[in-house]
């Protein structure tokens, strides 16, 4: 097991990858971003804290809609530079639009 310190946030100017994927159907349901003090959030309440980049601060995932994540694990990638993070989903859907997953925008 590693500890918060190994991971590298300074090679994304403080920000991180976080790739969420739901426990149970294994389905990635989205990609966001962290920084130190969002994932401290995770870590200490087990609930999915993102950095918004477009409002400028920290945010509980379903702070506003009510669909939250609940963190089961959470694994950096071989750089420490970004993360996996499996969760069980408390709601119906992870995407602002309403739908399950954001990635539904087939290119081919």
């Amino acid at each position: 097991m590693i500890g918060i310190e190994t991971i590298n946030f300074a090679k994304g100017n403080g920000l991180i990858p976080v790739v969420i994927q739901d426990i149970k159907s294994r389905d990635i349901l989205m990609v966001g971003f962290t920084d130190k003090e969002a994932l401290t959030l995770t870590l200490d309440t087990k609930w999915v804290h993102f950095w918004s980049r477009s409002r400028g601060k920290i945010w509980l995932k379903g702070e506003r809609s009510g669909n939250k994540l609940k963190v089961i694990g959470i694994t950096a990638d071989c750089d420490n530079d970004s993360l996996l993070v499996e969760i069980e989903l408390i709601g119906k859907n992870v995407c602002h639009t309403g739908s399950r997953s954001c990635f539904f925008n087939k290119l081919i």
